[in-house]
């Protein structure tokens, strides 16, 4: 995937076909780098399993299978100048996305086995324990997220040749933020489904950037301290991730929130500064 992301960055450069108003190897890219993240990060927790058996073999196996597949699907669909996703404008088109489909369903399946091995072992601190399973769980509900763009939520509205949708209140394929394309007009599933797949990749960092810290902030030295942190964290970025999937339910754009979204995100920052804070009184009270 990462050799891929390569290939594809020149894609982008070189070729002048657009699709939706976006270069027309925008999509494979993303998909390439995303799987590219996902892939390395699922290495790194099934080595964390103390008796990685048959199950976790399987489970990896499928994910990288299914994560291939999908991404070359995408990339025949795009040198055809052609949707990928919900295309079944011809039989051809319909049996691509069928298959997009069967992928999609093995890697959520696949994706929950391998993180309820994961979870349920104990790592070697409390630390990476809550960091592993707090992103295991944010992660999963993101990718399972992906599946309310092919139910109707209300506000939906799927083009005649479409079984599916991105956006929310306005028809997919409008104006878009650069690269990622997400919708600046209406709601846009793509937003909650990005941000709370990636939960795997930025708690971890940021266990590793409280780490790092420690060993110049005398306060940040004790692992309950670390612990009651990535705990605040991850409740913070689920909140994050629920809030941004209630804003593209409601057919609002991420960048136009209007006051009831403010509201919630304002009080979601000042409760992760009040758990931030209290984590660390408790261990300056600790201390003395």
């Amino acid at each position: 995937m990462a050799a891929l992301s390569v290939v594809f960055l020149a894609l982008v450069l070189l070729d002048p076909r657009t699709l939706d108003g976006l270069p027309i190897w925008v999509k494979p890219l993303k998909f390439a780098v995303s799987f590219a993240l996902y892939s390395f990060t699922w290495a790194w927790l099934l080595s964390l399993r103390h008796r990685a058996g048959r199950v976790s073999w399987w489970m990896g196996t499928v994910l990288v299978a299914a994560g291939l597949t999908e991404v070359v699907l995408i990339t025949f669909q795009a040198a055809r100048g052609r949707h990928s996703h919900f295309n079944v404008s011809t039989q051809l088109d319909a049996a691509i996305w069928i298959a997009m489909g069967v992928t999609i369903g093995l890697l959520m399946i696949a994706n929950l086995i391998a993180a309820i091995l994961v979870i349920a072992e104990r790592q070697t601190d409390r630390v990476n324990t809550w960091t592993v399973r707090i992103g295991l769980v944010i992660s999963t509900l993101g990718v399972s997220s992906g599946a309310l763009m092919v139910t109707g939520v209300p506000g939906q509205t799927w083009a005649e040749t479409f079984a599916g949708a991105h956006s929310v209140g306005v028809a997919d394929g409008g104006p878009g933020l650069p690269l990622v394309g997400w919708s600046t007009v209406g709601g846009d599933l793509r937003v909650a489904h990005f941000v709370g797949m990636h939960a795997l990749q930025l708690l971890p960092l940021f266990a590793m950037l409280l780490a790092a810290l420690s060993a110049r902030w005398a306060v940040l030295r004790g692992e309950e301290v670390r612990a009651r942190l990535v705990v605040v964290a991850g409740l913070a970025y689920a909140g994050l991730f629920l809030l941004v999937l209630w804003q593209a339910l409601r057919g609002q754009p991420l960048i136009r929130p209007d006051a009831l979204t403010l509201a919630a995100l304002g009080a979601l920052v000042v409760a992760a500064l009040g758990g931030a804070a209290t984590a660390l009184r408790r261990r300056q009270e600790v201390a003395r």
